[in-house]
């Protein structure tokens, strides 16, 4: 059985749910989200399902994120239902679903909050027990307007949930064009924790550079280290620590191979803190010094990625969309300028530079997935910025460039009048990574 706890005092100051958080922004985001629903509409907020690796080993536990963003309860085997009453933003209740305390369960498990926790520390105006679902949320939803939910066929709560749907509402409405657009746009307290996150995992990765590795194993190793030490929550996602060639298969998590001291490696790895992650993608000559051919391609890279970080402000009025176009043009120019012959519209890049430039950021590695890229950024949208450039071993290539693959990547949170970078503490420029090892 796994243990799942409330926010413990080494993490939280007084009066937050979760780290950075407090109780009072998780019931104004409850609010704002109210007022997306027509009145006497709920919506369904199931928890997610702990997950087994083989037989009785269990993964740790990940909240679904909208739940999270809602309650900020951690906890499986729950669900909130949030109903709008009336056309004041206070005007909507939060009912909360968990497990009742049993001493006899949390000797085994560890302690979990319980239904008077449910309502004195999550300020639900009401709590059940998990195992009343079928007896009462029927009669929750019977004078329900419209009912929104985004469920999983896997989820064990599907099922309760679906037969408890009045005859008149069949199937809900999908909840994530509501939430979306709420969690696009991150308050001072969320940037505040992405900004901790960003730190901390910026400095692991310049600690990493600044010694000689001699297998992927071995760095992968030392960057969850280094996040878990340094207070973080542990990796936000399984990293790529790619040597060589290997840098080519964008995501390549293998690493066990040895690293070639005359090669370049590739590492994609963040930090998590609070349940917010961080996404950053550096890439450093294994030997401490770039080769000619590893600095010229390495700089046309990060020439592109600057450009692209300065244009996320909302007063530049772009989406993430249109910033891809800019870094493809910037990348066409500094390519033909280093000898690659990339012709007129496609013209190969596409073999070069194969994803998107970036993607939002937030509780969620690629965060509110359904929303689009083309919505012009706003203050408070966090984004990935990272261009990359994959060469083949093909002939098409300038031979020197041949099985080279650079990315470099940070977390970008947009202001008014320019970005704030999130991930600055990870080096990037040549004679700063180079310095590392003088």
């Amino acid at each position: 059985m796994a243990s799942f706890t409330l926010c413990q005092p080494r993490l939280c100051d007084s009066g937050e749910i979760t780290p950075g958080i407090v109780a009072q922004e998780y019931a104004d985001r409850r609010s704002r989200f109210a007022q997306t629903l027509p009145i006497n509409g709920i919506a369904l907020l199931p928890s997610a399902d702990l997950l087994y690796r083989s037989g009785a080993v269990f993964f740790p536990f990940r909240q679904e994120s909208n739940l999270l963003y809602l309650t900020g309860f951690l906890e499986p085997e729950s669900l909130a239902v949030i109903q709008r009453t009336g056309s004041h933003p206070d005007d909507y209740t939060f009912t909360l679903f968990c497990r009742p305390k049993d001493p006899k369960a949390e000797q085994w498990s560890g302690p979990w909050s319980g239904l008077s926790a449910a309502t004195d520390v999550f300020n639900a105006d009401t709590a059940h027990p998990i195992t009343s679902l079928p007896s009462l949320l029927p009669s929750l939803l019977r004078s329900a307007t419209a009912i929104y939910a985004d469920l999983s066929p896997s989820s064990s709560l599907t099922k309760p949930i679906l037969s408890s749907l009045p005859s008149s509402i069949p199937k809900p409405q999908p909840l994530q064009p509501l939430i979306n657009p709420l969690r696009a746009i991150k308050s001072p307290a969320e940037i505040a924790v992405m900004r901790h996150a960003g730190r901390v995992s910026g400095r692991a990765l310049t600690n990493a550079m600044r010694r000689a590795w001699t297998d992927e194993k071995s760095l992968h190793a030392f960057l969850t280290y280094e996040f878990t030490q340094s207070g973080l929550d542990g990796p936000a996602y399984v990293p790529v620590v790619a040597g060589g060639t290997r840098g080519i298969m964008i995501h390549y998590v293998h690493n066990t191979a040895t690293l070639d001291p005359t090669s370049t490696v590739l590492v994609d790895a963040g930090g998590e803190y609070g349940s917010y992650v961080t996404d950053i993608t550096r890439t450093w000559p294994v030997s401490g010094k770039f080769t000619p051919a590893q600095r010229d391609l390495y700089e046309a890279v990060l020439t592109v990625q600057r450009d692209c970080v300065k244009l996320c402000s909302a007063s530049a009025g772009l989406s993430l969309d249109m910033i891809h176009r800019v870094a493809e043009s910037g990348l066409r120019e500094q390519l033909s300028g280093l000898g690659f012959e990339l012709g007129g519209r496609g013209g190969g890049l596409d073999v070069l530079f194969p994803h998107h430039l970036g993607h939002y950021v937030g509780l969620d590695v690629h965060d509110v997935p359904g929303y689009g890229r083309g919505v012009s950024l706003k203050k408070g949208h966090c984004v990935t910025v990272e261009p990359g450039v994959y060469v083949p071993d093909d002939e098409r290539w300038p031979k020197h460039f041949r099985g080279l693959a650079v990315r470099i990547e940070d977390s970008v949170c947009v202001d008014d009048e320019g970005p704030l970078v999130l991930t600055t503490e990870a080096v990037k420029e040549v004679v700063d990574i180079e310095a590392l090892r003088d």
